[in-house]
């Protein structure tokens, strides 16, 4: 499913938002898939990049001082014409008086043949034209025939690094000294859960299930290097690492060209973890931190001097993340250039520290600690006997019957709500019960054993229902606190009490579709009779009575249809009876 109108003019109406977007920054080279920056420095090497569309937000992206030029975006996943790589090429040589063009390209035959074109013809005009092709993918060995290894994320760097050189005055024999530089000295290599599916595809591609992934896959939805079972974020950062070390980089050392290992124990290099389109930042996030801190281990050694992390290379919807990793060591100008200021739309300015130190964000800041002690507390005199018995024993039978029910409280969330109520659940009720193991949870009065349920709800349940059960129980404890003896009515009235707090602060009630729905019959229950066996019968009415709510005027069910929330009991009742 693709939000587009007609496939075959998707790419002139990706252009047209893009103008939207950037009044001030981009423009349209008439009669061509061509987006040129409005503003480049002027008698400066200009840089044009470009490739098949869906790649975004390469290499419109890109562009502005200090990166490209001028993007050329072929049709999707194929590659420019020729003629719109030489119009570009024109259009940009306004600036250079003579400084020149260097086209920065991904090694796919046809960009390499439609670019090479391009710039043969651009000479011949007496347009100083170069080229760099960028290889990064190490998905492939090296000697995989003469297509050589794709060009990936690592572009982006090459984008960067060569445009700030651009910026600065070097001349175009130093850009492409520095491009070239770039390339000889990184690698990349993605990991994908899926393939991509091009708008106007009338099939989906569904070689991957849900239970396996595709190291190496292309960014057109090639093939990989192999398929592997679902692996964690850390294993899937060690496969990657391992094999982008183990590709090496090539260098000439006595005139004879030798792989060595991309980098070494102690060498410094920049992490680019790149989101390939599906994937969520939450998991980009994890990934990051997987792929950082097994750099940073003792099996590898490196020093991630900086991590960029984001959308720069994507494939459409393809859920994955590829991770590249580009040598720094003995390499400050590649660092300055990185580092360096740029226009383009897209780039995000990267974080800079000294390698060496600790990472800043590495120090928390102390948490502000307010003693929450429970001697504190008014305690009434207690008449209800064998209390701690009783207690302790229902608490017992209550949080194992909420781990026992997570799988039916998931799947009737996952329904009519977002799929997290049993995991939540059973978070507070696992940790009440390690905390009665750990005779954390005083059972011998009410009113400290209900404040620190509320203390338990609070270090682990989160989200409104944690809220909600913390707020019940705190009003519990305070309600009982406030009485002048404590019994079996007391208590039925302090949990009608609680249960009022959370309709007051939730703004729920009866009906809504909540939780209340089995609290309140079951509170008002229990003070009419001090019975629990007859609060717990209308509890379980309560909570069966929300199957044939057709609407939910409170919590996530109230975004859903009637067709949706039909036949299916709401999940937060279910978890109170």
């Amino acid at each position: 499913k693709k939000i587009i109108n007609n496939p075959s003019e998707s790419v002139d109406e990706f252009i047209q938002g893009l103008l939207l977007q950037y009044p001030n920054k981009l423009v349209k080279l008439q009669n061509h898939h061509v987006l040129l920056a409005s503003s480049t420095p002027q008698n400066s090497v200009q840089l044009i990049s470009g490739g098949g569309s869906g790649h975004e937000p390469s290499h419109a992206g890109w562009l502005g001082t200090g990166m490209l030029s001028a993007a050329v975006c072929g049709g999707i996943f194929a590659s420019p014409s020729v003629s719109s790589i030489l119009a570009a090429i024109r259009a940009v040589s306004k600036k250079t008086c003579a400084s020149g063009v260097l086209l920065v390209i991904k090694n796919y035959t046809g960009d390499r043949l439609n670019f090479g074109m391009a710039a043969e013809k651009a000479n011949q005009e007496g347009i100083p034209t170069q080229m760099v092709v960028v290889a990064d993918d190490c998905a492939l060995p090296r000697a995989k025939g003469i297509t050589g290894s794709r060009g990936v994320a690592g572009t982006v760097l090459v984008h960067k690094i060569a445009g700030a050189a651009s910026a600065s005055g070097r001349d175009l024999e130093q850009v492409l000294a520095l491009a070239r530089l770039t390339c000889s000295r990184m690698g990349t290599l993605g990991v994908a859960m899926g393939s991509v599916t091009v708008p106007g595809a009338d099939t989906i591609n569904d070689r991957l299930d849900e239970k396996t992934i595709e190291i190496g896959l292309g960014i057109h939805g090639e093939a990989g290097m192999k398929q592997s079972p679902l692996l964690t974020a850390d294993e899937m950062a060690r496969e990657m690492i391992d094999k982008i070390q183990s590709h090496g980089r090539v260098e000439e050392r006595d005139g004879t060209k030798t792989v060595i290992p991309l980098f070494e124990k102690g060498d410094e290099v920049v992490v680019l973890v790149n989101n390939l389109g599906g994937t969520s930042n939450f998991e980009m996030s994890i990934l990051a931190r997987s792929t950082v801190k097994l750099l940073e281990s003792e099996d590898f050694g490196a020093k991630a001097t900086r991590v960029l992390v984001g959308s720069f290379m994507t494939s459409f919807d393809m859920h994955g993340a590829s991770i590249t990793i580009l040598n720094v060591e003995n390499q400050p100008e590649l660092l300055e250039l990185l580092d360096a200021q740029t226009e383009a739309v897209a780039w995000t300015t990267t974080d800079v520290w000294k390698t060496g130190t600790t990472r800043p964000s590495a120090n928390e800041v102390p948490e502000v600690l307010v003693e929450n002690d429970a001697s504190l507390l008014q305690k009434p005199p207690l008449s209800v006997e064998g209390f701690p018995t009783i207690a302790g024993a229902l608490l017992k039978k209550a949080a194992a019957k909420i781990v026992e029910s997570e799988p039916l409280l998931t799947k009737y969330d996952t329904i009519v709500g977002d799929g997290d109520c049993g995991i939540t659940m059973k978070r507070g009720a696992t940790e009440i019960q390690e905390r009665l193991e750990k005779q954390i949870i005083p059972l011998d009065h009410p009113v400290t054993m209900f404040d620190a349920l509320a203390d338990a709800i609070s270090a682990s349940m989160g989200g409104t229902s944690g809220v909600l059960l913390e707020l019940m129980f705190r009003k519990i404890s305070s309600t009982l606190c406030r009485a002048e003896s404590i019994g079996t009515i007391e208590l039925c009235e302090s949990f009608r009490a609680g249960v009022e707090a959370v309709s007051l602060v939730g703004g729920a009630q009866v009906g809504s579709r909540t939780m209340l729905d089995a609290l309140v019959p079951a509170a008002s229950t229990l003070v009419e009779t001090q019975s629990l066996t007859e609060a717990a019968t209308k509890a379980r009415e309560g909570a069966v009575s929300t199957s044939a709510m057709k609407s939910a005027s409170a919590g996530r069910s109230n975004y859903l249809n009637e067709n949706s929330l039909s036949g299916t009991p709401d999940p937060g009742a279910e978890a109170v009876a």
